[in-house]
This record gives structure tokens, C-alpha cells and sequence, in this order.
């Protein structure tokens, strides 16, 4: 059984199509990078699998369900965009998940926080963006999940910390997990990736293993994007 599939996924806005028959397979133990120009679709595709957007037609099942409060328990989503309360402080915060989720590892979650020289008692209010960045990944790198989406993870963060951000990654998801990175910066994440799907326009135009397609083209997978969109 695939741990993700999308059968003929179609979904609009103001009649203007934003997926066109999307079909997907996600396996087991597998780092993905849903990578495509802004506006090609990816956070559109990434809340629908997240039960955050009603699709038009088609199906999406998690481990053959469709998705519903069964696939929340068990995929861990990081947003692009900051949803935290910046009222409350840090230790506030990871109690909060901790009762929120059952699988929610909160001796993990203090670890990281150390790791990534974090102030459990400081108010996120003052705390900088890409702080803020860290603790969200902290918080969701700290469930034992089954999929775990990430939604632009490097976006905020400066050049000298990406590595370290996906060193953080990479150690700390759930063993046979599987993990979807969204993210314009190819070249940061390219290493740690075993397939690649490209969607353009609304559309999924190459889904790969990603070895096998840099033997294919000779190239690494930023420099095939950048010839297949002319970036």
C-alpha cells in the first residue's frame, strides 16, 4: 500500500484551474522535493493533503483513507507562513503541542531546542523570523509521524544554517516515514533527495527517482529545473 495517492485531483478558484488531473504515489521511507515556480501549485497541492482545501473532484488517500482526522494524527505539516501565538513563550508552546498530539516527543523537542540555541523561556514576539522558522520545525521534527510536508523550511533562514537546518532534518524523522520538502532552493536540498516531482502550471510534468535522473540528463536537478522552466 502507497502511503500517499491522488487519483485525478482537480481543484479551482474563481474558475480559473490551479490542479489539472493531478496523480501521485508516495512510498514509504522516501525525502521528496515538490519543486515548481511560485504559482505552479505546490501550496495548493500541500494544503489539500493537509484536509485544508475542499478539492473539485478526485481523491487523495493516506494509507488507503481518505483523509479526514486520521491523516491529521499522523502527518506533521510545516506551514510557510508563521501560525504560532507570539504571545506565549517557547515552553508554552511545546506543552501546548505536547497535549495537542499524541505522538508529540517532548523530551526530542527540548533537545532540538538546545541543538539550535533556543531560549525555552523566551516569548516568541522576540524572537526573529527565522527563530521563529527553527521553533516551527522544532515542533513539528519533534512528532513521530508517518509523512511530515514542509512547506518552504529553508525560506527564512540564512545560507550558513540551511545545512544545518537539514542535518536536523534528516536526523530526527520517524524511521520508514516519509518526507515532501517544498522549496525553490534546489540546490540546497538536492543531496538529501531520493525522488523529485515537478509540477508547472497545475500540472505534475516529471515525477523521478532522483539518482536516475541525474544519470539520465548528466546534470544535477537544479540545473535540469532551470532548463525545463528557464529559470
Amino acid at each position: 500500500m502507497n502511503l500517499l495517492e491522488i487519483k485525478h485531483l482537480n481543484k479551482s478558484f474563481d474558475n480559473k484551474t490551479i490542479l489539472d488531473d493531478i496523480n501521485l504515489k508516495i512510498s514509504k521511507g522516501k525525502i521528496i522535493g515538490l519543486l515548481g515556480k511560485n504559482g505552479a501549485g505546490k501550496s495548493t497541492l500541500i494544503k489539500i493533503i493537509n484536509d485544508l482545501l475542499t478539492i473539485d473532484s478526485g481523491e487523495v488517500l493516506f494509507k488507503g483513507k481518505k483523509i479526514g482526522v486520521y491523516s491529521k494524527e499522523n502527518i506533521a505539516f510545516l506551514p510557510e507562513r508563521t501560525y504560532l501565538d507570539k504571545s506565549m513563550k517557547v515552553e508554552a508552546v511545546i506543552n501546548f503541542f505536547s497535549d495537542f498530539y499524541k505522538d508529540f516527543n517532548k523530551e526530542k523537542a527540548y533537545e532540538l531546542l538546545e541543538k539550535l540555541d533556543l531560549d525555552k523561556k523566551q516569548r516568541i514576539t522576540k524572537m526573529s523570523k527565522g527563530m521563529q522558522e527553527k521553533l516551527q520545525l522544532i515542533l513539528v521534527m519533534s512528532r513521530e509521524a508517518d509523512l511530515y510536508i514542509l512547506d518552504e523550511p529553508l525560506s527564512g533562514v540564512d545560507p550558513a544554517t540551511r545545512d544545518y537546518i537539514l542535518d536536523t532534518i534528516l536526523s530526527n524523522f520517524k524511521e520508514g516515514a516519509s518526507i515532501i520538502i517544498s522549496t525553490h532552493l534546489i540546490s540546497d536540498i538536492e543531496r538529501i533527495l531520493d525522488e523529485v516531482i515537478f509540477i508547472d502550471k497545475g500540472k505534475i510534468v516529471l515525477q523521478s527517482e532522483a539518482d536516475a535522473l541525474r544519470n539520465k540528463e548528466k546534470s544535477s536537478i537544479d540545473e535540469i529545473f532551470r532548463r525545463m522552466f528557464k529559470c
